[in-house]
């Protein structure tokens, strides 16, 4: 009985483990929302499976193959259907095989001068942009070979354009690191409307980037300037806006993307791999 009332007053503790939680995955570079939720599905399928990316926010996966290999080989392919990039492995089932160290060289190999001369002239991936004309702030006339020697983003906009608006912000950040280098440029072209309506709506969200006039006259012009005289449409430039290219050192293009880039800043490494090694 005297142990019996010894007990009485004790009070009894269950330990409970602490939950643990499944950490995040981590993420492949420059995937947008959908892409990002894409390879959380990819996480969840079945094996065999892979994933692949490429720059510019592509991606393609495969899963329930009846080989890793067949699922890589048809990842890569569903991804390259989407881009002109090269797509690489990410994931295959549950090992990440990304190289991050080979992916910011993926714009190349870059083409030399004598290939730069005989590339035909077009918007696509290794092709030699068009030579447009157009003008500085304080009204310098510039052109697109003019700016040979350096990687140049091309970035054609409109202050009328909601995808362009919010990415703005984005495309300031990246600027801030790469303004102060003398082998980048950036030039920011304005479409539909007049060069004063642009830098209006700029100053007015302190927008500190390099506007310059394409020439457009309004609304109702949808040419840009050839230098030399001649006119190109501007959907012959950009289906839709906003439009990016990256022309490297020689004027090739390099990097194409139709719409609003997915985090601007994720492209650093690669314009500087540009900036070594394109040129020669």
């Amino acid at each position: 009985m005297r142990f019996a009332r010894l007990l009485t007053g004790l009070v009894f503790a269950t330990v409970v483990p602490a939950p643990t939680f499944a950490a995040a995955p981590t993420l492949p570079p420059q995937l947008d929302a959908d892409g990002q939720a894409e390879y959380r599905a990819f996480l969840e399928a079945p094996a065999h499976r892979a994933f692949a990316v490429a720059p510019g926010s592509a991606f393609g996966w495969s899963a329930e193959k009846g080989a890793a290999t067949e699922a890589e080989a048809e990842a890569l392919a569903r991804c390259q259907t989407n881009t002109r990039q090269k797509c690489v492995p990410y994931a295959v089932d549950s090992q990440t095989v990304f190289d991050a160290k080979s992916w910011p060289k993926l714009w190349g190999p870059y083409a030399t001068a004598e290939q730069a001369k005989r590339a035909p002239v077009g918007r696509e991936v290794g092709q030699r942009f068009p030579d447009l004309a157009f003008a500085a702030a304080g009204g310098a006339k510039k052109s697109v070979s003019g700016l040979r020697g350096k990687v140049t983003i091309l970035h054609f906009w409109g202050s009328w354009c909601g995808p362009c608006r919010r990415e703005m912000p984005d495309l300031q950040k990246l600027y801030e690191r790469i303004h102060s280098r003398s082998d980048v440029a950036l030039v920011l072209l304005q479409t539909r409307e007049r060069f004063d309506v642009s830098q209006r709506w700029a100053s007015g969200q302190n927008i500190k980037l390099p506007l310059f006039d394409s020439g457009s006259t309004g609304e109702g012009d949808d040419h840009f300037q050839i230098a030399g005289g001649a006119k190109i449409r501007d959907r012959e430039i950009a289906a839709r806006f906003p439009t990016t290219y990256v022309v490297d050192k020689n004027g090739v293009v390099v990097f194409a993307n139709v719409g609003p880039v997915h985090d601007w800043r994720q492209y650093e490494p690669f314009i500087l791999d540009a900036a070594a090694r394109s040129g020669k």
